[in-house]
């Protein structure tokens, strides 16, 4: 009796083993397994794109750079709210332009100061230059090709402030820097989303990249 028992529970379990092995890898397994959210972090997320520009890597160095000066200034670090802005031409409006172009932005707020650095590879062209190509009445704020608008996602919002290019060896690339002190409505405007950060070239005047400052 007792060995037909331990005969009838060895057959159970090679049952059940056999069983969960065929679901874990069947196709539907694999599809349901692909699902399920995992725990991940941020940079685990962003993995490398492709060449050298690897999202992580260029976020943390971004809001690295953004942060420093915060805290050298005297500010805590738990004052500090950080920021990214993944930059996309999908998210150009109205047209998503045709472009292998990246990039990414970290802010750092601590109070009023909004300290801005960025990053981008691929451009499809060089920046536009506003000395020669400015917008319709000139503004003498447009310094760059790279700049803080305000607005949502679904619209083109006026211009706020104008970053600190230095194109790399490419051409195509680079870094960007900014420092600003917000007035009350950009303060609001950064809280509720509509802040964004776009940058232009010359084949595509009206943004080739763009993306909006988000908390982190």
């Amino acid at each position: 009796m007792f060995n037909e028992r331990k005969k009838l529970r060895n057959g159970f379990i090679v049952l059940v083993t056999g069983l969960f092995v065929v679901l874990l890898y069947s196709p539907l397994a694999g599809r349901v397994l692909a699902q399920t959210p995992l725990a991940t972090s941020r940079i685990a997320v962003t993995a490398p794109v492709s060449g050298n520009f690897a999202v992580g890597a260029q976020i943390d160095a971004n809001l690295a750079a953004a942060t420093a000066p915060l805290l050298a200034q005297g500010s805590s670090s738990g004052s500090i709210v950080t920021y990214v802005a993944m930059l996309n031409p999908q998210n150009v409006v109205p047209n998503s332009p045709m472009t292998d172009a990246r990039g990414v932005v970290g802010a750092a707020l601590a109070g009023d100061r909004l300290v801005v650095r960025g990053s981008f590879r691929e451009l499809s062209s060089a920046m536009r230059n506003y000395a020669t190509d400015p917008v319709d009445p000139p503004n003498p704020n447009i310094t760059s090709a790279f700049h803080v608008h305000r607005g949502s996602p679904s619209e083109n919002g006026p211009f706020q402030y104008a970053l600190e290019v230095t194109m790399d060896n490419t051409g195509r690339g680079g870094s960007a820097m900014g420092d600003y002190t917000l007035t009350p409505e950009q303060l609001q405007a950064l809280q509720n989303g509509m802040l964004y950060v776009d940058l232009h070239t010359t084949r595509n005047r009206g943004g080739e990249l763009r993306g909006i400052l988000t908390p982190v």
